[in-house]
């Protein structure tokens, strides 16, 4: 009973904590623009189904495609079974399915064993791909400090996970083996794995030790699950819970057409409408003056590039593919999503403490993303097409250069002759459209 009282305290406590988590996360997100993602239900759900279930973009590097598949698919199968382990601590039984299912529980208690040693194998190379490989993408400046320690811990915790899971199967298999299991019966369970790592490395107990590493087994695979799960929103493996509402939600325009900002559009109307009368009050259900062209904080931005900066599993898939970073730029775009997913917890921190109207006189541009690496980007859309999760770090820089332009009237010097030619010569040339085909004549 007391057993049963601390799992069930245990489950109350990590749910809870999760879904506070879960609500502050909401509330951030929701400080974004509105934006109508709500078209081509049919389509979205198939780019799902494609990107996040199926990670097809993944498969674009295929050895660490299959390896984080091992550990994808295993996740999904271990998480059938915390079915089994919640209807074990809740009720005090053992093993709640076994009898019910029979040899279907065998068998997928076997394929899971058979998963978490790929899953094992998996997480030895990513650690040391991580820690021992010199990946360029992976030595990167935002990656050093918590970000490199992040993607360690949650490897560790894999490893603690996959131990807890085989000695609780194993001592099991040995306890049937000698007749004296928890569940009514005797014989063995037949498992893939355990029924072979039984006889070598549990034998050698005797019932009370097997009883207690069971037990222990159990019980470290339920608290690393409660850990994990508790873990998950101050980590960039939230991905996992992420990657499905973010795919769906994604543009699925093409990648070259950019949008344009209503305000500006609407304004641009009234100028080619004889009829408009600029000192007529506006009227009703009028589209008001925004209160700032393009964006310098994460309030400017719209929910989807909030929700980007929650998705982004910090891979880097996206700065080493981005041209301007392989040319020594300063530009990465995968520190732009972290740095807005950084800020916008600042902004979210600072509002649920000061109140909805607080102000802590910082910003994103700036404080957070400089003006250089902002005008360092191409456009190329390079990390949009890299991305696994459908995150879109190009929307960000292109409402951040808006706010610069438009608001602050800074363009590289470079844009200005640019433009300035545009504006006198209606191309981006020197010279006026009459001498364009003066080539010819030479």
């Amino acid at each position: 009973m007391i057993s049963q009282l601390l799992f069930i305290v245990l489950l109350v406590a990590g749910i809870g904590f999760f879904s506070f988590n879960i609500s502050k996360i909401r509330k951030n997100i929701s400080l974004g623009k509105p934006l109508d993602r709500s078209d081509n239900k049919a389509q979205r759900i198939k780019t799902t189904l494609l990107v996040a279930l199926g990670q097809k973009k993944m498969f674009q590097r295929i050895v660490p495609a299959l390896l984080h598949l091992f550990i994808y698919v295993a996740f999904l199968f271990t998480s059938t079974e915390l079915i089994e382990i919640i209807a074990d601590g809740i009720t005090g039984s053992h093993r709640f399915f076994l009898n019910k299912l029979g040899w279907i529980y065998v068998l997928l208690i076997s394929t899971i064993e058979v998963l978490s040693v790929l899953a094992f194998i998996s997480t030895l190379y990513f650690l040391a791909r991580r820690n021992l490989l010199q990946v360029p993408r992976f030595k990167m400046s935002e990656m050093t400090g918590w970000p490199k320690l992040d993607g360690n811990i949650i490897l560790y915790l894999e490893i603690v996970l996959l131990v807890c899971v085989f000695t609780m199967n194993g001592a099991d298999e040995a306890l049937f083996l000698q007749g004296k299991s928890h569940v009514a019966g005797s014989g063995s369970f037949g498992f893939l794995i355990s029924s072979f790592t039984a006889p070598y490395f549990f034998n050698y107990f005797d019932v009370e030790t097997l009883i207690v590493l069971e037990r222990v087994g159990w019980w470290g695979h339920i608290l690393v699950v409660f850990g994990f799960l508790n873990y998950l929103p101050y980590s960039k493996h939230f991905h996992i819970i992420m990657a499905f509402p973010n795919t769906y939600f994604s543009n699925l325009n093409n990648k070259g057409a950019f949008n344009n900002l209503s305000s500006v559009k609407e304004e641009v109307l009234k100028m080619f409408d004889p009829n408009f009368d600029p000192y007529a009050t506006p009227s009703q259900g009028e589209a008001p003056v925004p209160d700032r062209f393009g964006a310098k904080d994460v309030e400017d931005l719209t929910w989807k590039s909030l929700m980007d900066a929650y998705t982004c599993t910090e891979c880097g898939r996206c700065t080493s593919a981005c041209p301007a970073s392989q040319t020594g730029k300063l530009l990465s775009p995968r520190k732009i999503i972290m740095d807005t997913r950084d800020r916008l917890e600042e902004v979210g921190a600072n509002k649920r403490k000061n109140g909805p109207d607080f102000k802590d006189k910082k910003s994103l541009l700036g404080d957070y993303i400089t003006e250089e690496e902002i005008w360092a980007c191409t456009s190329c859309n390079a990390c949009v097409q890299e991305c696994p999760v459908s995150i879109d770090p190009l929307s960000i820089i292109i409402d951040l250069r808006r706010y610069l332009v438009m608001e602050e009237s800074k363009v590289p010097s470079e844009l200005a002759g640019m433009l300035t030619n545009i504006e006198n010569n209606g191309a981006p040339w020197q010279f006026a459209q009459a001498d364009r085909n003066n080539w010819v004549d030479e």
